[in-house]
């Protein structure tokens, strides 16, 4: 039997280089709360991703949440329906509104065209998201924000160390979460981070995360427990060694998946942005059926019949899930173009342990 290939892999670095680590975490017995490798990671994060202020936490969906309590965000939000489903969770678990908008077909991110059409006297944020890394509109996004007085946080969970014309895209807006789960192209097993832009606004995330807890006696705020910790920590200071590496052999993987399916009528993917620095955190293609011949769904069952794991991802769109698909914004008729590439999308596999064979046997499949 040929090998399972599967659509990602964890960064997992060799284990040796953890047992040091591990030892000392060991020998200082302090495993959490702010520890020696929490504080030592956020600033090799803010040296890395070219920001000031970072504020690590225990996954990538509590930043979210933290966010939109840190800004006071009420009402209803603007945002998108082509997302992982921790984005307008976070919404939900503030008692926030969701507002959905089409999305750009080019990108997969929110369609800033669609936004002020969205915009009520309830609206108070837009949350757009940084969609397979693909930088949104941020400048349109900005401008409109700044013309209705909105806040603007990006769930960034895809954006991990990508730039646009030498600038971070995760400093974008009012804030920006990422998330450092097992599959993301950095990770911390599982972790995410909430990026601000000043420090007083790091102290209140950071009060927020451990329970409100200013000091030993008082609690400025309702907060949670969301803190990482110190073996997480730890092994997300190892893995930042390597995620340039690893960054690099997914670049390779894109360019061969692009040049193999060039010419395939009915497939279509996303080409590199000038400009951007991209992660290749994703690959997806989107089928078109009748050009090619074969449905999107034939198509991912035929790769799962022969050991190899793409992912419909999104689907289906956020707008369908049983919370949220009685909103006025979430039917078919407002959110044509992402149902459409809901129901077209297929991410390839995509990671750094891909080798030439792997990537050939995706493209055989699809070309045949």
């Amino acid at each position: 039997m040929e090998k399972i290939i599967t659509v990602t892999s964890p960064l997992i670095p060799p284990l040796e280089e953890f047992t040091p680590y591990l030892e000392d975490i060991w020998k200082r017995k302090w495993l959490t709360n702010n520890g020696h490798y929490h504080q030592e990671l956020e600033k090799a994060l803010c040296d890395y991703l070219k920001i000031p202020f970072i504020s690590l936490f225990t996954n990538g969906t509590l930043p979210l949440i933290c966010a939109l309590q840190a800004m006071r965000i009420t009402g209803e939000v603007i945002t998108t329906p082509y997302s992982f489903v921790a984005t307008t969770h976070a919404l939900w678990w503030n008692g926030i509104k969701p507002v959905f908008v089409d999305i750009d077909p080019r990108t997969g991110n929110m369609d800033p065209d669609k936004i002020e059409a969205a915009i009520t006297p309830k609206t108070t944020a837009i949350m757009p998201v940084h969609v397979y890394g693909q930088p949104c509109d941020i400048e349109r996004i900005k401008q409109i924000s700044d013309t209705y007085g909105l806040k603007v946080i990006y769930d960034a969970a895809h954006a991990f160390g990508v730039e646009r014309n030498g600038n971070s895209v995760i400093m974008a807006g009012d804030m920006a979460t990422l998330s450092f789960h097992a599959t993301k192209v950095y990770n911390t097993i599982e972790g995410g981070a909430l990026v601000c832009h000043d420090a007083e606004t790091k102290q209140r995330i950071d009060y927020i995360k451990n329970f409100g807890f200013a000091n030993e006696t008082t609690v400025v705020a309702p907060g949670i427990n969301g803190k990482m910790d110190e073996v997480r920590s730890a092994y997300g200071l190892m893995t930042l060694k390597h995620v340039d590496k690893a960054i690099e052999a997914r670049k390779q993987v894109a360019i061969q998946y692009r040049a193999a399916l060039v010419d395939i009528p009915g497939i279509r993917f996303f080409e590199d942005i000038q400009g951007v620095k991209h992660n290749y955190s994703y690959f997806p293609i989107f089928v078109n059926e009748k050009q090619y011949g074969m449905s999107r769904d034939a198509l991912y069952e035929k790769m799962n019949c022969a050991g190899v794991y793409g992912r419909r991802y999104f689907y289906p769109l956020i707008s369908t899930f049983s919370t949220y698909r009685g909103l006025d914004s979430a039917g078919r008729d407002n959110l044509p173009e992402a149902y459409k590439m809901a129901d077209q999308v297929i991410c390839l596999p995509m990671h750094h342990a891909l080798t030439e064979s792997d990537v050939e046997r995706v493209i055989n499949l699809i070309r045949n």
